[in-house]
C-alpha cells in the first residue's frame, strides 16, 4: 500500500510539472493562433505573445529590459543591423536550424544582415497607399494624394515608419527611398513638414488600416498586408504601389541577446522554416513568403494576388530601406524635427 502511495505521489507530482515557457513579442495579428498552438502541443510548452505597432516600441522594449524578457522577436529587415550593433541580438546556431534550407537564395546573406548571422527572413511585401475609393472618379495614383495639397481628397495619416515615411516623399520628388544626400534628406524634411500641417497625423500601419475603415480617413501609409486585410472586410477600399515608387519590406525573425529560453526559440523558428508551416504564415498573413520549399502549399488565392505577390512591372518601382550608417543619424535628426514641430 505505502508502494502505490508513493507511486502515486510521483506521478500526481510529475502532472503539475510547469511546461516550457517560450515569450514571443510580434507585430499584431501577424501569427496564426492555430500555428501557436499546434507549437505548443508538439513542444509540450506554454506560448505567450505580446504585440507592439511601432519599431520605436521594439527597440526600447529591447534595449530596456525586453532582451532578457522575450524568446523571439519579429522586426523590419532595416532594423536587424541596428539591434544586432547594440548588442541586443544573440548570433543564430545554423546547426539548430536545418530548416533554413527551405529559404529562397534570394533571401540568404542579405545586405542588412549578411551570413544571416543574426535573422532569418519571415515574411515580405510592400508598402504604398492603402485608401477609401473615390466615388464617379479614378484615382490617380501618386504620392501626390498626400504632397500635393490640390490632390488632398480627405483626412490622411503618415506612418510611423521613419524610413517608408520619408521614402514617400523621396520618391515623390524623384530621388531614391536610400538617399544620402543631406539636402534632398532636408528637402523630404520640409516636405513632410507641409504635410503634417494638413494630416491627421501619424500612425501605424495597422492603425492607420483601421482608421480608413472606421472612416475617420481617406487614405494612409500601409503595409500590403494590413491593407489586402483590410480590402478584404471593405470592398471599396484599395491598395496600389504609387507610380513613383513604393518601399520593400522583408520581417525576419530573431532571438533577443539573452533571451531565458534559446533553445526552444531556435525550435520555434525552425518551426516556422517548415515547408507547410511557411505557407500556414503567409495564407494567415496574407503576405509573400521567402520560403521557396512552402510556395506549393500557399493557397492559388495569396499566389496569384498581385498585391501580395507584384507583377514584374511594380517590382521594378519598389526599393528596400536599407541600413545607411552614419546617415542614419541624420535621418533621426530630421525625424525628430518633424515630430517635434
Amino acid at each position: 500500500m505505502k508502494y502505490l502511495l508513493l507511486l502515486l505521489t510521483v506521478l500526481l507530482s510529475g502532472c503539475d510539472k510547469p511546461k516550457q515557457q517560450l515569450h514571443l513579442f510580434f507585430w499584431p495579428e501577424y501569427l496564426d493562433p492555430k500555428i501557436v498552438a499546434d507549437f505548443e502541443r508538439q513542444f509540450d510548452c506554454k506560448v505567450t505573445v505580446d504585440v507592439f505597432e511601432s519599431i520605436d516600441t521594439l527597440l526600447t522594449k529591447l534595449a530596456t529590459g525586453g532582451a532578457s524578457a522575450y524568446d523571439v522577436v519579429t522586426t523590419g529587415h532595416s532594423s536587424v543591423p541596428v539591434l544586432s550593433k547594440r548588442g541586443l541580438l544573440a548570433p543564430l546556431r545554423p546547426e539548430k536550424l536545418p530548416n533554413l534550407r527551405n529559404v529562397a537564395a534570394s533571401f540568404l546573406n542579405p545586405p542588412y544582415d549578411p551570413g544571416n548571422r543574426y535573422s532569418v527572413p519571415y515574411q515580405w511585401g510592400t508598402a504604398g497607399i492603402y485608401m477609401r475609393k473615390p466615388k464617379g472618379r479614378p484615382v490617380e495614383e501618386t504620392w501626390g494624394l498626400l504632397f500635393d495639397p490640390a490632390k488632398q481628397s480627405g483626412p490622411f495619416l503618415l506612418t510611423e515608419d521613419i524610413r517608408f515615411c520619408f521614402g514617400a516623399a523621396l520618391q515623390y520628388q524623384g530621388r531614391h527611398l536610400d538617399s544620402t544626400n543631406p539636402k534632398e534628406i532636408m528637402d523630404a524634411r520640409d516636405l513632410l513638414l507641409e504635410a503634417k500641417k494638413r494630416s491627421s497625423g501619424f500612425a501605424s500601419s495597422f492603425a492607420g488600416k483601421n482608421r480608413v475603415l472606421s472612416k475617420d480617413a481617406v487614405l494612409c501609409i500601409a503595409y500590403n498586408n494590413d491593407a489586402i486585410n483590410g480590402e478584404a472586410e471593405d470592398p471599396e477600399t484599395y491598395f496600389f504601389i504609387p507610380r513613383e515608387g513604393g518601399g520593400l519590406w522583408v520581417d525576419t525573425l530573431s532571438i533577443p541577446v539573452n533571451a531565458p529560453h534559446r533553445d526552444l526559440a531556435e525550435k520555434f523558428i525552425n518551426y516556422i522554416l517548415d515547408a507547410r508551416t511557411g505557407a500556414r504564415v503567409s495564407n494567415f498573413n496574407r503576405c509573400a513568403s521567402p520560403n521557396k520549399a512552402a510556395l506549393e502549399f500557399i493557397t492559388p488565392a495569396v499566389r496569384s494576388h498581385p498585391g501580395i505577390y507584384p507583377p514584374p512591372e511594380v517590382m521594378k518601382r519598389l526599393q528596400m530601406a536599407n541600413d545607411l550608417g552614419e546617415t542614419n543619424k541624420l535621418y533621426d535628426e530630421m525625424w525628430t524635427q518633424i515630430k517635434s514641430k
